[in-house]
This record gives structure tokens, C-alpha cells and sequence, in this order.
């Protein structure tokens, strides 16, 4: 299907389908999604705030009070897909994740994510630039109450939806939740639209085959974890960019570069100018790690300044705190 216009807030996408969309789709603002069955709904994450996670729930109210809300699934584990659980949990709404993602929805990563904002020096700038918006304090941690592997189905108000575990890829535990009836696919952030994809898990290779997973499913409509609602052509230009990454990160291992030679060597071509383009330090080092164990393996903090670097950020961009 073509793309759908990227307003912020609720999309009827018919067949008893919604999507609540959060432009830009860069850091942070990521989708959610709602299905609807008889007499019940299941939501598929929540958003990386409270307020944010009550404005979506508000706004989904005309749904909802029809279809009152059963279950949530959260396709993996980051914050900006998990942190409005409590919410959900305080309505006996019962969650679903992967066995994977849930060993890391702990109150430590929560956390971890919050205390970024007040460090000193380039990466506390970083982060108050690309998280400013948000409010990460006073979040508390809200686990799934069951788990699964591979593939399971859940029967929402007698229609089925299949969830499918495809990471480790962009996270360790990423889930596409399938509408078979619909043909349509919340493909949580195993796809991201009109930005740069991150392989904090990978590897990419794997997460091409999750692509190529769904270019095989039966599906029209497909709504991504960051950007707008899109279909398999969309699909194919982030499996491209991947296939890209790795084949460029895979031939200057072989030439003999570091890892730092080979991000600042990288032509993206077409995917130059995509935002977040910096996510390319990352990308390039989960390539390297695969073709080497012993390379090292940053935290994410450090990761961050990496990219931060990458996109010449300047701390003069920050203008909230």
C-alpha cells in the first residue's frame, strides 16, 4: 500500500487495525499499535514515557471502550517500546514478550537510559538532545507476566494473532506481530522507515533474514517501530541499506582496517543523508565483532558518543534539559 500521511496519534488502518504514529520517528518516538477482536483488543507496545503512554491511551478510547483491552505485546525490549507497561499492568492487562527481551526489561536498564541525561560532557549533551523531550524519571520497570520462543498464537476475541520471534537482530528479542486476516504486520523497530536502522544485537545477517521473512508473509500493511505506515517496497530499502553496511564494514575487515578506519572510510551512497546516519559506528562494529570475538564490545553510552561524532553534533543544538 502507499504510504500513509505521518500524523502524529491514532490510524484507522481498517479491519479492525489501528496504529498510533509519534513523528519524527527519530530517537525515541517510536509507533504502537492496537487489534481489535470480539469484545477485547491487544495493544503491541507502549511508548517511552508516561504522559506519552496516557496520551495514546486516551486518544484509543473510542476503540477501546468498545473493545476493552486484554492483552499487550511488547515487540522487544527498548525503552521506547516498554516504558508505559505499569499503565497497562495497573488495568490486569496481561503481557506478552520474548523470552529474550524479557531478561532485559529491568529496572537497571530503565534507569541506566534516565541517568544519561544528566552526565557531563559531550554524551550528556547528546543525550539531552535526543531525549530531551521525554520524561524518564519515575518509570518503573514492568516485565512481561508470560514469555515465549520461536512462535506463538494468541486469540484475541477469536481472531488469531501470530507473534514471531526473528532476533537476535536489532535487539536480542525482536517479535513481528502478524494479522494473518488483515494481512498486515507490526514489525516493531525490525523496521524502521525514513531513518537509520541500529544493530545493537545483530547479526546483520540475521536481521536481513527477518527481512526477508517478512518480504515472504502475506502482508499489505506494514507498520514499522519508527516512521510511517508502509508497505514491502519500504522493506526492501532498509534491507538494502543493511546488505550495504555489511558488505562495505565486511571488505575493510578483510583490507585490514580498525573499526574506526572502516565507519570513517564507508560510502552510504543513497543512505547518506538518512537521519541518524551516525548509527553507521554501531552498525559497523556489530559487523566486526561477528568477524572477530575478540573485538571489543563498547556499552551503549559509548556508542552513543560515537555516533554523536559521526553526525558533528554540537552541543549549541541542545535546547532542552
Amino acid at each position: 500500500m502507499s504510504t500513509l500521511d505521518y500524523r502524529k496519534g491514532h490510524h484507522d488502518l481498517g479491519d479492525g487495525c489501528h496504529a498510533w504514529l509519534q513523528p519524527d520517528g527519530s530517537w525515541g518516538w517510536s509507533n504502537a499499535g492496537l487489534i481489535t477482536g470480539s469484545g477485547e483488543s491487544l495493544m503491541v507496545d507502549t511508548l517511552f514515557d508516561l504522559p506519552l503512554t496516557r496520551e495514546m491511551l486516551e486518544g484509543l478510547r473510542p476503540v477501546t471502550d468498545r473493545y476493552p483491552l486484554r492483552t499487550l505485546v511488547n515487540t522487544h525490549s527498548d525503552p521506547d517500546h516498554v516504558n508505559g507497561n505499569e499503565l497497562l499492568a495497573a488495568r490486569d492487562v496481561e503481557i506478552l514478550a520474548s523470552a529474550a527481551a524479557a531478561e532485559l526489561m529491568t529496572q537497571e536498564a530503565l534507569d541506566a537510559v534516565a541517568k544519561v541525561k544528566h552526565l557531563p560532557g559531550t554524551l550528556g549533551d547528546f543525550a539531552r538532545h535526543i531525549f530531551g523531550p521525554f520524561e524518564l524519571e519515575g518509570v518503573t520497570a514492568t516485565g512481561p507476566d508470560r514469555t515465549f520462543t520461536g512462535e506463538e498464537s494468541v486469540d484475541v476475541g477469536g481472531r488469531e494473532v501470530r507473534l514471531i520471534q526473528v532476533g537476535p537482530a536489532h535487539t536480542p528479542g525482536d517479535a513481528l506481530v502478524h494479522v494473518p486476516d488483515a494481512r498486515l504486520l507490526y514489525a516493531g523497530d525490525v523496521l524502521f522507515v525514513g531513518g537509520t536502522p541500529i544493530a545493537w544485537a545483530g547479526p546483520i545477517g540475521r536481521w536481513i533474514a527477518a527481512l526477508d521473512l517478512v518480504l515472504d508473509l502475506d502482508v499489505g500493511t506494514i507498520v514499522p517501530g519508527h516512521g510511517p505506515v508502509s508497505g514491502k517496497p519500504e522493506v526492501s530499502v532498509m534491507r538494502e541499506y543493511l546488505v550495504t553496511v555489511e558488505a562495505q564494514a565486511c571488505r575493510r575487515y578483510e583490507e585490514g582496517l580498525d573499526v574506526d578506519a572502516a565507519i570513517a572510510s564507508i560510502d552510504l551512497g543513497r543512505f547518506a543523508d538518512l537521519p541518524e546516519h551516525g548509527r553507521l559506528a554501531q552498525n559497523v562494529l556489530n559487523v566486526y565483532q561477528q568477524l572477530d570475538p575478540t573485538v571489543p564490545r563498547p556499552d551503549r553510552l559509548t556508542v552513543l558518543t560515537k555516533i554523536a561524532a559521526l553526525e558533528g553534533f554540537d552541543p549549541a543544538q541542545v535546547t532542552t534539559s
